[in-house]
């Protein structure tokens, strides 16, 4: 039985490479299928900066390997979007930046590598704000990028346009970066299974400059549960080139009910309700299955982590700026004056910065010995209008710049597996 157009595109990607299995479609066709949705529905939205050259080619090889039965890997002949921060040999990678605007990729990064071994074909390049620090996706030379469900509004950032592709069904996956919330509240604001990995987890080489330390790791967006567990299964993984990712990784959590932490909000940081109804909707679901949720505040503090975020991102932008020559010139002002207040810090600084850092990230794992899960918001806000960069007030409540992303900088504090 053949898939038909009208239904193919909702298919996750498990799906997809079942239907080429069974010969009930086949790459060029799912290829076409994106690229026609793209050209109809992308322009209302803006997810796409780029798309591949040699998409159609690869689609037709890969139809070629299935006809004779030799797939070379769990993805072949899957489309895939990636976020403009990371390295696709012969794509851009402008990181949403006019600095490095008009430059071809002449390698892939590593992700991009495993991706395409296990036969993922990338059809091009998806929005993100200027050097992918802010919340929501828009940047001076591509534009704002908008929801599908509601174009108004934002599918959050920085992977904004990686979400908003796969929620529209330009694409069934795509992957995109995650430093201080950029895959969970995207993920969130767009109806997707967004997964932000432990650091080392994927590992990296090859890309662009890191600007938030080890913070930033490369995540994925699904449609389901198991499309994120098979893309896990490709891009993860120890390799030399990231000595992160030969750490030993956690064990598995025993075969018994989990312990559950459920964390209404964090320092009385406010929340919109309708999130925490979720949340508490989340926990009881749990509880329903089995698992024992236990409901109170963090059992460590992460005021100190809020405190220096916006340093960290200043210090990896004064870096930048000390190597670019271009830097004033071509990027926008506000990131501008953010790399020129980095620059000024000293060593000093950043070593305080250092230190904080590991304090907390000891403090979350001894607060993993007496749970297996922390569940809580992964957003402060519901989705603001799409050309604002936050929101300024939150349940009634006046917040600043980094208001609605309170609750997914500690995401980074404990490296995991996953």
């Amino acid at each position: 039985m053949t898939i038909s157009a009208a239904t193919a595109w909702r298919l996750d990607a498990s799906a997809l490479v079942e239907a080429y299995r069974q010969g009930a479609s086949d790459p060029v066709t799912i290829v076409d299928l994106c690229l026609a949705r793209i050209a109809r529905i992308d322009p209302s939205l803006n997810a796409f900066v780029c798309l591949s050259p040699t998409a159609r080619d690869e689609a037709a090889a890969s139809a070629a390997r299935w006809r004779s039965g030799a797939p070379i890997g769990p993805l072949d002949g899957v489309p895939i979007a990636v976020k403009d921060n990371l390295v696709v040999k012969g794509m851009p990678a402008t990181f949403g930046s006019r600095l490095y605007a008009g430059t071809v990729a002449a390698r892939d990064e590593l992700p991009i590598r495993r991706l395409r071994e296990a036969g993922a074909i990338v059809i091009g390049k998806t929005n993100t704000p200027e050097f992918a620090v802010e919340g929501y996706t828009s940047n001076d030379l591509f534009g704002v990028t908008r929801n599908p469900w509601a174009p108004a509004l934002t599918p959050g950032g920085s992977s904004g346009g990686s979400v908003a592709a796969v929620a529209a069904g330009l694409v069934p996956v795509a992957i995109g970066t995650d430093g201080g919330g950029s895959t969970r509240r995207p993920a969130a604001y767009t109806g997707l299974v967004g997964l932000k990995p432990g650091i080392g987890h994927v590992p990296r080489a090859d890309g662009l400059p890191q600007v938030l330390l080890d913070f930033e790791v490369v995540g994925t967006f699904t449609r389901s549960a198991r499309d994120a567990a098979l893309l896990d299964s490709v891009l993860s993984g120890p390799d030399r080139a990231d000595p992160a990712s030969r750490c030993p990784s956690d064990a598995p959590a025993a075969d018994r009910p989990l312990r559950i932490l459920s964390v209404e909000r964090i320092d009385a940081n406010p929340c919109d309700l309708e999130i925490v109804t979720a949340l508490h909707a989340a926990a009881d679901a749990f509880a329903a299955l089995g698992h024992q949720v236990t409901r109170s505040e963090l059992p460590f503090d992460s005021a100190g982590l809020a405190a220096i975020w916006s340093s960290i991102a200043e210090i990896g932008l004064g870096r930048l700026l000390a190597v670019e020559p271009d830097f004033a010139d071509k990027v926008n002002p506000k990131y501008v004056a953010m790399a020129r207040r980095g620059a000024e810090r000293s060593a000093s600084d950043l070593l305080a910065i250092v230190e904080t850092v590991a304090a907390l990230r000891r403090q979350v794992s001894e607060g993993f010995a007496d749970f297996d899960l922390i569940l809580m918001p992964s957003c402060a806000a519901m989705p603001w209008a799409a050309d604002t960069p936050f929101p300024d007030r939150i349940d009634g409540h006046t917040v600043g710049p980094r208001g609605h992303a309170v609750y997914t900088g500690l995401g980074q504090c404990r490296r995991a597996s996953g």
